[in-house]
């Protein structure tokens, strides 16, 4: 189960992605190359002078073996993830709400009594633990970022490292094994997925289950969700694709399902083969994924999308622009920088990108640009003619709250299909 991957000179341990990273195999195809992307969240403040920063490739591959949307290239996760890295899963409400949701779930599936050690690979902040904690139950989270310690504050066991086989020891020598393990929003984001896998396996009960979430292949083609391609997601997983991976380890899905988390994700439940029975959501989602057509058509078919939405979202832009209209960004997820990078926005485009008060992203300018990232009192003290919905995903909620609180102008909201909403209308 090793992967063969080819070490790049000069990339800062960079990977070249020359084998399927679950598979093995080595025709891998090309889906969509969106250029030289700067890691996402690579920010410098406003005021220094443009110089020399990294940028690298974002070519997205099939494989026809197991059917593994993956990254071309895999980024040193320590430019990735540095210690500093800012990402706090407690501040987004449809996390924490997700989170909660995800705790009273398993508790019904599994029959979980509240005394089951619950560990959570990639606990940022503690925010997923702490609904099992409230429960009563004894957790551990794993955590290579500063984020640890702020969960330890809280009170939520971390041990800040990489997850691997020396933190798997390490929590079973301090914590026991584990009932539950989960890994959401991170699974997809690992170098060496057969040694997470075995890792997560060497914590896991005979009789335990491992609990992930990932953005959802499917949910990327349909709703045209480039901006989810950048580098700390190396790979995209349908449920096909995850199964694969799993039973390679003598793990067996249990039971799947859509959530919405992230513009569309995939929560998935496996446990040892034959330890528990499987859910008929498992056959459902996989009849679906079926059902939807050869996959490499379907990624044919998204290229082509990608390049018209590029052009299409230009030529609005163009036209508001003759008018004399300003346009402001709104939000700086991670998929903002993949959008502003690929389709080429700069500041006589977008004047700004205004971020909630106390993001560790204002005073930034957005990565790759001289975009600068404001105090989103700004949209509503200036009063732009338009507002470019950068979390564009979340439009339906985003669009009445800032409505709400004052601002006047109309929505541009740039995918799947860029259009202008106003306040008064569905998004």
């Amino acid at each position: 189960m090793t992967q063969q991957l080819a070490r790049t000179a000069g990339t800062g341990g960079s990977v070249v992605v020359d084998r399927c990273q679950v598979c093995g195999a080595a025709d891998l195809e090309l889906v969509l190359f969106l250029g030289y992307l700067p890691p996402v969240n690579q920010m410098r403040p406003i005021g220094q002078r443009p110089h020399e920063q990294p940028a690298y490739p974002a070519e997205l591959l099939q494989c026809r073996r197991c059917q593994l949307v993956q990254l071309g290239l895999i980024v040193d996760p320590a430019i990735l993830f540095p210690p500093e890295y800012p990402y706090t899963s407690g501040t987004t409400r449809i996390l924490r709400e997700n989170f909660a949701e995800l705790q009273r779930e398993s508790t019904a599936i599994l029959g979980l009594r509240g005394s089951e050690l619950v560990v959570d690979v990639g606990s940022n902040d503690g925010t997923l633990l702490e609904n099992f904690r409230a429960a009563g139950h004894p957790v551990c989270g794993v955590e290579p970022t500063l984020m640890a310690n702020l969960a330890n504050e809280r009170g939520v066991r971390t041990i800040m490292s990489f997850f691997g086989p020396p933190a798997a020891s390490r929590v079973v020598a301090e914590c026991g094994r584990a009932h539950v393990v989960t890994a959401t929003n991170v699974f997809a984001h690992i170098e060496g997925i057969h040694e997470i896998v075995d890792s997560v396996l060497a914590i896991l009960d005979d009789d335990g289950v491992f609990i992930t979430e990932s953005h959802y292949l499917m949910a990327l083609i349909e709703t045209l969700q480039y901006d989810t391609i950048y580098h700390e997601h190396l790979r995209h997983y349908s449920l096909g694709s995850i199964a694969y991976l799993l039973n390679m380890h003598g793990l067996e899905v249990i039971h799947a399902r859509r959530i919405p988390t992230h513009g569309g994700s995939i929560r998935v439940y496996a446990s040892r083969r034959g330890a528990r029975k499987a859910l008929a959501t498992v056959d459902e989602l996989l009849a679906e994924e079926r059902d939807a057509g050869e996959l490499a058509d379907r990624l044919t078919a998204f290229r082509r999308r990608v390049a018209k939405s590029k052009v299409a979202l230009h030529a609005l832009l163009r036209d508001l622009l003759e008018k004399g209209s300003r346009i402001y960004g709104v939000g700086a997820p991670s998929r903002a920088s993949t959008l502003i990078n690929y389709v080429g926005l700069d500041r006589e485009i977008l004047d700004c990108v205004v971020e909630v008060k106390g993001s560790y992203k204002v005073g930034k300018y957005m990565p790759g640009t001289l975009i600068p990232v404001v105090d989103e009192a700004r949209l509503f003290e200036d009063q732009p003619e338009y507002a470019l919905l950068l979390s564009w995903h979340i439009a339906d909620e985003l669009i009445p709250k800032l409505t709400a609180r004052g601002f006047t102008g109309g929505y541009i909201v740039p995918l799947p299909e860029p259009r202008v909403v106003r306040s008064a209308e569905s998004s």
